[in-house]
């Protein structure tokens, strides 16, 4: 090969290694879409989806990896140290260098890991064990730089869905019917709150930690929680009849005016207005493939996601958007995260849950 042909050729190919972006100097969104959902179908290969947030959320590239065959449990991302991972069915963790697409640490734990999260200084993970786990009930608390299991959280029932606050003094752990509430500072529990939400609830937070909401397992609705107190504070329905469906999906939007709920293997997605008290259903959408049932949004508060394919303008409340593959499959999962540039750096990430960003640490990582 002449040697311009071989120096365009590796050109080529340090292009394709990296998200496309808009310019080295600006700021750009992607969304990292992990495949295949272990709760859920409509998937494409085994890795992750990568879709650019500022043009129309198409689809960019994939980054391939075999181990996600499993089903993908959970996905969280540090921007302190660009690191995204991702836990499977199978009792893997899998640990992604997000500037370079490679794999740091691949281990499986013996505890099994379920919807995890990170730390905001990127130091620590917390893994569930499973909500179908005979064996354990418990979060693994893990070093995220190397994978090792530093301790273990004890906790009413076998573990599920994980939630940081935005300061990371406290998680909040989900397990069947339990709230638990933990002091990160020494990963002591500080109270174990029983709800009404049956079977293992998605859940959230505010920005101040001062209210968790959960699903309900029996019918559609959420619970509002003082996770201080120890109280439940309120039980929201939509308008009209009580639906006997579960509940999966919660969010609020980053500006934390509304809770968006969905239910499991239903079309319909519920707004509440979170600016009265008790908050008040003020919309209705719809989606086109039932499924597991998620609410996430992108940082800014433009976008809102589901467990299906399509992509909400969060003001208008219409589609503007469905996930494509590079084939031009619509696919969907519940295990993404925002993954935000600066040039070739990771500068912010977001959250597979729909957290509240009203009132921000006063140094946020990753600024």
């Amino acid at each position: 090969m002449h040697l311009p042909k071989l120096l365009a050729a590796f050109l080529l190919i340090g292009l394709l290694t990296l998200p496309l972006r808009a310019g080295d100097e600006k700021t750009h969104s992607f969304m990292y879409f992990t495949s295949p959902d272990g709760a859920q179908g409509g998937g494409s290969g085994t890795g992750i989806l990568i879709f650019d947030m500022n043009d129309g959320h198409k689809f960019v590239r994939r980054i391939n990896i075999p181990d996600f065959k499993e089903g993908v449990r959970g996905v969280c991302a540090s921007a302190v140290t660009h690191r995204l991972y991702a836990s499977t069915s199978l009792k893997r963790i899998v640990c992604l260098d997000l500037e370079t697409d490679k794999i740091l640490w691949n281990k499986t734990y013996d505890t099994g890991v379920d919807r995890l999260t990170i730390s905001p200084d990127g130091k620590t993970l917390y893994a569930p064990c499973g909500y179908w786990s005979r064996d354990h009930k418990s979060w693994a608390v893990i070093d995220a730089n190397d994978g090792r299991q530093l301790s273990e959280i004890p906790t009413p029932s076998p573990g599920h869905n994980t939630v940081m606050s935005l300061d990371g003094k406290r998680v909040f752990l989900a397990s069947n019917s339990w709230l638990s509430v933990v002091d990160t500072k020494d990963n002591t529990v500080l109270k174990n709150i029983e709800t009404d939400s049956h079977n293992f609830f998605p859940l959230t937070v505010n920005s101040d930690r001062s209210k968790v909401y959960c699903c309900l397992g029996r019918e559609v609705g959420f619970q509002i929680i003082d996770p201080d107190a120890g109280k439940i504070l309120e039980t929201v329905y939509p308008d009209g009849d009580h639906i006997k469906m579960r509940t999966h999906g919660v969010g609020l939007t980053p500006d934390e005016k509304e809770i968006w709920i969905a239910e499991q293997n239903g079309t319909d997605i519920f707004v509440f207005d979170n600016t009265v008290n008790p908050p008040k259903q003020s919309a209705k959408m719809q989606i086109g493939q039932k499924g597991h049932g998620w609410i996430s949004f992108s940082r800014d508060g433009k976008f809102g996601y589901t467990s299906s394919v399509e992509v909400f303008d969060a003001h208008t409340k219409k589609v503007v958007a469905i996930f494509k593959d590079e084939n031009g499959k619509p696919v969907c999962s519940s295990k993404t995260v925002e993954v935000i540039f600066h040039g070739p750096n990771v500068v912010e990430v977001g959250d597979q849950f729909g957290v509240g960003r009203l009132h921000p640490p006063a140094q946020s990582p990753g600024n």
